[in-house]
């Protein structure tokens, strides 16, 4: 079987379960994100010195990639609303959102702090940001839903509202407690964010400043020595993020040195 037809196969069952549009968008945000990460990296890089810098204007101010994904999804939400699903300008313009979401999510750190920290320790937050959001669309096209809001008798409706209410719940607890991977992948497997939320929170997360600390002495002390900062995960984490990111201003300081 050539490519081709592999593709072809492919894309007839992503179009019979009529996700073509959500495939374009993940498709299309993995694809800039890699390509703009792929660009910084290169931009920091002394040995890549013909590789364009960033945007700035005659006046100093620079012109974030953040602003071109925002503009690009505006121009694709509302091409994407013009088409009434008329095929192919409604899989354009989920292609062209992706992309648009792919340069913005990249500065998911500069939402947070409103300052550019994209090669601080802050600016990693971007990396678990991307890493969340592909995962989340991941499951989508794989079929997981977070609920399925009944039709027909009140008794049905009430109970999906309810079930609906309660995975918000369990998810916001999750973040609540720091564990934002048990949060997102929890609100579409329900039993990984009720794990998630029946867990210890970590020691910095707002649950533990609010309900651990000198209220509760022995669950802050059980928190930290349950999440130290060097335990494994963590330094898997940080070398996972290197990879993709590259490392923050302070580590590659620390490198470079004689």
């Amino acid at each position: 079987m050539s490519a081709a037809s592999i593709f072809t196969e492919f894309w007839d069952q992503i179009s019979k379960h009529e996700l073509q549009g959500l495939y374009l968008v993940l498709f299309g945000f993995i694809l800039s994100f890699a390509f703009i990460r792929m660009s910084t990296r290169l931009m920091r890089s002394p040995k890549v010195p013909w590789w364009p810098g960033s945007v700035v204007s005659e006046s100093g101010v620079h012109v974030h990639h953040l602003v071109f994904g925002i503009v690009t999804m505006m121009i694709a939400g509302a091409a994407g609303f013009a088409s009434f699903g008329d095929s192919p300008w409604t899989e354009i313009s989920a292609f062209a959102f992706g992309i648009g979401a792919g340069l913005t999510i990249d500065e998911f750190a500069l939402w947070v702090y409103l300052e550019d920290v994209y090669w601080a320790d802050e600016g990693r937050s971007s990396i678990d940001a991307t890493v969340i959001a592909a995962a989340a669309m991941m499951l989508a096209l794989l079929g997981f839903t977070p609920f399925t809001i009944e039709e027909g008798s009140v008794g049905a409706i009430l109970g999906s509202v309810i079930s609906a209410l309660i995975v918000f719940l369990l998810v916001t607890i999750c973040f609540l407690k720091g564990r934002v991977m048990h949060g997102s992948i929890g609100f579409f497997v329900f039993p990984i964010a009720l794990y998630g939320a029946c867990r210890l929170g970590k020691p910095s997360s707002p649950w533990a400043r609010r309900r651990y600390g000198d209220r509760k002495p022995e669950k802050q002390a059980r928190a930290e020595a349950r999440f130290p900062p060097d335990r494994r995960t963590e330094r898997f984490k940080n070398a996972f993020r290197d990879i993709v990111g590259g490392k923050p201003n302070e580590a590659l300081e620390k490198l470079t040195k004689p």
